[in-house]
């Protein structure tokens, strides 16, 4: 890591200042904000649990799959504002729809795939949706094959208080009153923060776990 690490500090930056500050600008827009908006709250070089992760899925034997019941990562939402999924063409990603069925994300060539997550869902009042996603065992013709992900965590600055914007668009829409204002005076920081301590892994089994306590009365839900 250490021998790479001008590569993957380049990669990094490359990221976010080619990437996620455009989708960060397009929110904005979409709300009726300044452009700049959520640049500001999301700056590279501030304090904040923003960061760039290797994962693999080693196939499992078909004995693994049915153990787990073909589940390798409960459905769940991400803890900050935005997560980037560069992947193989190995499906194994699903997304939950808002009618409750899970349906597999195609993995384009070319592509990145981008998931809201909990800190737009607490600054926009529910309007902006945090993406429900698990990871299962692929298709049978997929199986034999490790799975590797290279993501990158959007949050926000660790100081910014998760507290719905002032936007017109949520006022026309009745989402500046509506909806879930639970986290207000919970900062970005405190909300990672609590998430990773109480990691769905941990002190009970996976199946048993829907709901968890966060910080502050608020829960986060996990799906199977």
């Amino acid at each position: 890591m250490n021998q790479n690490r001008p590569i993957i500090e380049g990669f990094a930056r490359h990221i976010h200042e080619e990437v996620v500050r455009k989708l960060l600008i397009l929110l904005a827009i979409i709300l009726e904000l300044p452009e700049n908006y959520f640049l500001e709250v999301h700056r590279y070089d501030k304090l904040s649990d923003c960061h760039l992760r290797y994962m693999k899925y080693h196939r499992r034997s078909e004995e693994e799959n049915e153990k787990a019941a073909g589940i390798w990562s409960k459905g769940h939402t991400d803890f900050g504002s935005l997560t980037l999924l560069f992947r193989q063409p190995v499906a194994a990603l699903q997304v939950r729809t808002p009618e409750g069925d899970w349906k597999w994300v195609k993995p384009f060539p070319g592509s990145i795939m981008v998931n809201l997550a909990d800190s737009l869902q607490f600054l926009t009042n529910g309007f902006l949706k945090s993406s429900i996603h698990r990871v299962v065992a692929p298709p049978p013709d997929q199986r034999d094959i490790d799975r590797l992900g290279v993501l990158y965590f959007v949050r926000p600055e660790d100081n910014l208080e998760l507290r719905p914007v002032v936007s017109e668009v949520l006022h026309r829409l009745g989402y500046d009153q509506a909806a879930d204002q639970s986290a207000v005076g919970i900062t970005a920081g405190e909300w990672v923060k609590a998430r990773v301590a109480k990691g769905v892994d941990k002190g009970a089994a996976r199946s048993e776990v829907g709901e968890q306590p966060i910080i502050g009365g608020v829960v986060a839900k996990y799906y199977d």
